[in-house]
């Protein structure tokens, strides 16, 4: 809910929203829909800092009047600094290669800013005018520059709630590419839920995106009444740009204190120990890219990291399982938990995936299997599954494994899937309570002994302990999601495929 603004100069939420998009679509033409987040998030992220520098100076200057010094307001008054013709207002004076002077003061303010902002602002060529001309430039400048973002007229949390709004909005126009940077917030927050992160805990997501299930753990505990400055936020990103929209839109949350490390956490994981070891969380989750089939399982067996658990080694053409080896690789030992969103292959693809199957299953690391409806994700139609995962589980839990078919909880929509609040609360509470509250048929679930899962091959797909299925169905079923997997993995070859072909000069 929004409340009506006290100050007039405030933005309602809805405007502010309005605004922001406004400013998207002031690249539409010139830019591909699919890259206005790279080109937005930066010029609303430096409009902000400008904006939040000047209305702390004005507090600097007001306090200490004239006792007034530089080095006193940007020691306790900034969070961050802008270097002299940083500045918004500077940059925006500059109506001819504009791309020029922002590359030069977004660079002067990372480099003035090295532990905070290196990095933050991408590595987009302002100064391109092929890829965004000038006059798109000045277009995408004028909407922000009649915006005031500082705590005066943007009030509360409005601010990252409309980042997420624009979010969720490139995901849409971004299609499958999505999947690289934005999980549907519903998923995200019941995976937190279920996880139920707590004040002080340490919080990692090694493939994290734009830090979406980050920021909802912050959210998570500051609705519980915790102090969400106590947790310790951690993340990977591969991708560069993604990584800087992680931190800007942790930053827009109102979060200081958190590393977003940019890297491969296959081949170079950097959230470390001060002895170069793997770091263990309290808290590990995950919506990592399914089915990679150029993570480095050549050299698997020999990690310096030990991460192949069981001397198992995924193969080579389905990262899956791999990703999975690194979450509990990172889980504390004593209270650590693993939430992860994965498609349903990994619960029955056979060889080395069933060998990790068995481990977790037989080191009574599984807690829980919960089968989410299809078409929730940008990036995928098949239907995916959330894997849970503890330490140490309750003594009710141990020795079992909690199924839950939830694949009858959602709310249609046009284009895709949700879930609603009624449908994230019911499954919460059904791998809470090991029972469905609403009783209405919407949910099936099941607390099966290992030893069933042992009768079973270690096969976990749900079909086969949910007692309202059958055993055709859970064949056929898994059949159909091996079947839409492989085809997504046949249009994605076939589309790289193509563009190598385009790039090397020839008509595909």
């Amino acid at each position: 809910m929004t409340l009506a603004p006290a100050n007039p100069d405030h933005l309602t939420q809805r405007e502010l929203e309005q605004a922001l998009w406004g400013a998207a679509n002031a690249l539409r033409g010139p830019v591909d829909p699919g890259d206005f987040k790279a080109y937005v998030f930066p010029v609303l992220f430096y409009k902000w800092i400008s904006d939040v520098y000047d209305y702390h100076h004005e507090q600097a200057v007001e306090d200490l009047g004239e006792d007034w010094s530089q080095e006193q307001e940007d020691h306790e008054y900034q969070t961050f600094l802008i270097p002299d013709s940083a500045h918004w207002d500077e940059t925006f004076e500059v109506t001819k290669n504009s791309g020029q002077a922002l590359n030069k003061a977004l660079v002067a303010i990372q480099e003035a800013n090295p532990g905070k902002l290196a990095g933050v602002f991408g590595d987009v060529n302002w100064a391109n005018t092929e890829r965004i001309p000038q006059a798109a430039l000045r277009a995408l400048m004028a909407v922000f520059d009649k915006l005031t973002l500082d705590p005066a007229h943007v009030s509360g949390d409005m601010l990252g709630s409309a980042y997420e709004y624009l979010l969720r909005e490139f995901a849409e126009a971004s299609g499958k590419k999505a999947g690289e940077f934005f999980t549907p917030r519903p998923v995200v927050h019941l995976l937190v839920k279920i996880l139920d992160p707590l004040a002080g805990d340490s919080v990692c997501d090694p493939a994290c995106g734009s830090a979406g299930m980050l920021v909802e753990t912050v959210e998570a505990v500051k609705l519980s009444g915790g102090n969400p400055r106590s947790l310790f936020l951690y993340g990977q990103e591969y991708n560069l740009t993604t990584a800087g929209i992680a931190r800007m839109n942790l930053y827009l949350h109102g979060v200081e204190d958190f590393e977003i490390k940019r890297g491969d956490t296959f081949r170079e994981p950097k959230l470390l120990d001060e002895a170069g070891r793997l770091r263990k969380f309290n808290v590990v989750i995950a919506n990592p890219p399914f089915s990679l089939d150029n993570w480095p399982a050549s050299t698997w067996a020999k990690d310096p990291h030990k991460r192949a658990l069981g001397g198992i080694v995924p193969p080579a053409k389905n990262g899956d399982w791999a990703w999975i080896q690194h979450m509990l690789s990172v889980m504390d030992e004593s209270d650590g938990r693993v939430g992860v969103v994965m498609p349903h292959g990994v619960l029955f693809r056979g060889g080395r995936e069933a060998e990790m199957r068995k481990w977790v299953v037989e080191n009574d690391k599984l807690e829980a299997v919960i089968g989410l409806p299809n078409n929730l994700f940008y990036s995928t139609s098949i239907p995916v599954s959330l894997l849970i995962f503890r330490s140490d589980k309750s003594a009710e839990r141990r020795e079992h494994v909690m199924f839950i078919d939830a694949r009858a909880r959602f709310k249609a929509g046009k284009n895709q899937n949700t879930l609603s609040d009624d449908d994230v609360d019911a499954i919460d509470a059904a791998y809470k309570r090991g029972e469905d509250i609403d009783g209405d048929g919407g949910l099936s679930l099941s607390l099966v002994h290992r030893e069933r899962i042992r009768e079973q091959g270690y096969d976990l797909n749900i079909g086969r302990y949910i007692q309202t299925e059958t055993r055709a169905e859970a064949d056929v079923d898994a059949a159909l999601a091996s079947l839409r997997e492989a085809q997504e993995r046949m249009d994605a070859a076939r589309a790289a495929l193509d563009l190598r072909l385009r790039e090397a000069g020839f008509d595909a």
